[in-house]
C-alpha cells in the first residue's frame, strides 16, 4: 500500500476506535480475536519497505522501538483510565473518560515528538512505523481491559444488610 493508503487506514482505525470509546461498550470476557486488528496493522506495516530507513538503520530501529514502547504505555494508560463495570446480568462494559482523551493526546504528542527527533536526525519515517505504534496501542489497551473485566463482579441491586 502507498503512504496515503496507510494514512487512511491509520485514520480510519483511530476514528473508529475513538468514536467507540465515548459510548459505553460491552466487553466480551472471552474475546478470542482481540489481537487480530493489531496483527493486521503490523502485517501491513512489515510488508512496506520503509519501516526501517536503510540509510540510518540503528537510529530508525531505535525510534521504532521507542514508538512501540510509547504505544504500549499509551494503550495501558488508556485502559486504566477507562471506566469498567458489570451490569446486573454480569455483562462487562467499558467506557473512556476525560482522562482517556488526555492520554490519547499525550500519546499523539509522544509519537509526534519521536517523529520530530527522527526528522532532526535525517531519518525517513513512513506511515508504517505509525501503523506499528497504533497496533501497540490497541494491543495493550485491549489486553489491559480484558484483564480488568475478569476481576469485576455483577452489580446486583440488593440493599446493604439484607
Amino acid at each position: 500500500m502507498s503512504g496515503t493508503a496507510n494514512g487512511l487506514v491509520i485514520a480510519a482505525v483511530l476514528v473508529l476506535t475513538l468514536v467507540r470509546q465515548v459510548r459505553p461498550q460491552r466487553v466480551s470476557r472471552d474475546a478470542k480475536g482481540w489481537w487480530v486488528l493489531p496483527a493486521v496493522l503490523v502485517f501491513l506495516a512489515v510488508r512496506e519497505p520503509g519501516l526501517i530507513d536503510p540509510a540510518h538503520p540503528a537510529v530508525s530501529a531505535g525510534l521504532l522501538a521507542g514508538g512501540v514502547l510509547a504505544g504500549l504505555a499509551t494503550g495501558a494508560a488508556w485502559a486504566w483510565s477507562s471506566r469498567v463495570w458489570a451490569d446486573e446480568s454480569g455483562g462487562a462494559w467499558a467506557q473512556g473518560s476525560k482522562a482517556t482523551a488526555a492520554i490519547w493526546l499525550g500519546g499523539a504528542a509522544l509519537r509526534l515528538g519521536l517523529h520530530g527527533l527522527g526528522a532532526l536526525a535525517g531519518v525517513h519515517q513512513g506511515s508504517s512505523a505509525t501503523m506499528v505504534t497504533v497496533a501497540a496501542v490497541l494491543l495493550a489497551r485491549t489486553a489491559v481491559v480484558l484483564h480488568r473485566v475478569h476481576g469485576i463482579r455483577p452489580a446486583y441491586r440488593v440493599t446493604a444488610g439484607g
